[in-house]
């Protein structure tokens, strides 16, 4: 049938010279020919000839070591130089009305937001609060700048002022879970974060990412404090989870089963300051009335605590 016929047909032939390894001249003939009516044997060709020929070799240029005195080695975080002047409140609030009128998928809207998480971090939780107040409104698409750039911000006066707006209701539930997974990523947070935040996990309506969020950032200030276990805000995290485990984990029905899972988990996210509850986490693994879930889910909250704490008490209850 013409479908099975072959309409292009093509060929290349090269004929290279090459003389100590180096490609000295190069001719090629390439020819293309296509049958537009196969049947009736009509069509048309090209032919192209091309020829290559190296005409000098220069010598590599040396390296010059005058041209690395400005070069420095450094890792691949994004670098901004440091803000020398003060920021004040009424700038930051013009930088998001200009970001508001720059198009959305602008080098200058990329640069604008990069400057509004940077500027934010030199503001006061009362000048955040002033902020605001003054510019919590939307952009076009229903977009709020101060939302997404606070979660980069990073400093306590950020994080205050997010557990803020998310014990009033003043965002979207989808933005309040973006504010839960960012506290997992803060590079530096102190206890003051933490202290701000632990209230939330006592609200009924807390959320998985509320759980997971905090006990992620406990994790990490523990990470950088050896004895995170008497820092007041960190202990009050844990108190919270172990008022939820009891004695033993022990549960009603099927709704407290799920909490149980969630607040195993959030235990052993938090690590280093999960090491108090070990004993509260052995009877709630080794206890056989309990669901297979919840034992592993116990034997797993272990996951970051020290091996100074002892678990041989917990092994040999639960193989048994």
């Amino acid at each position: 049938s013409q479908s099975e016929q072959q309409i292009l047909s093509s060929q290349l032939e090269c004929v290279q010279s090459i003389r100590d390894g180096v490609l000295e001249e190069a001719k090629c003939i390439e020819s293309d020919r296509v049958m537009l009516f196969p049947q009736q044997g009509s069509g048309a060709e090209t032919q192209t000839q091309s020829a290559f020929r190296l005409l000098q070799v220069e010598t590599e240029t040396l390296y010059n070591k005058g041209d690395s005195e400005d070069l420095y080695v450094t890792n691949i975080l994004y670098e901004r130089e440091v803000t020398k002047r003060e920021v004040t409140g009424a700038e930051v609030t013009e930088l998001v009305w200009k970001l508001c009128l720059a198009h959305s998928a602008s080098y200058e809207t990329a640069d604008l937001f990069m400057t509004l998480v940077f500027e934010l971090r030199h503001l006061s939780l009362e000048a955040l609060r002033a902020l605001w107040q003054r510019s919590s409104f939307k952009c076009r698409d229903n977009w709020q700048p101060l939302i997404d750039a606070l979660p980069s911000c990073a400093t306590e006066a950020c994080v205050v002022l997010m557990k803020d707006l998310i014990a009033s209701g003043e965002v979207e539930e989808d933005k309040v879970e973006y504010f839960f997974w960012s506290f997992a990523f803060i590079p530096n947070p102190t206890s003051g974060m933490i202290e701000s935040l632990a209230p939330l996990l006592k609200s009924p309506t807390a959320s998985q990412s509320c759980f997971l969020g905090v006990t992620a950032l406990v994790h990490r200030f523990c990470s950088a404090h050896s004895s995170c276990g008497v820092v007041p805000a960190v202990q009050s995290v844990m108190r919270t989870l172990g008022k939820f485990l009891g004695g033993n984990c022990t549960m009603q029905d099927s709704e407290h089963l799920s909490k149980m899972q969630l607040v195993l988990k959030a235990i052993g996210n938090a690590g280093l300051a999960a090491a108090s509850l070990a004993p509260a986490l052995s009877s709630c693994a080794a206890l056989k009335s309990h669901p297979m879930e919840i034992r592993l889910a116990a034997v797993q909250a272990f996951r970051r605590i020290p091996c100074s704490v002892r678990v041989s008490d917990l092994l040999s209850q639960v193989l048994m």
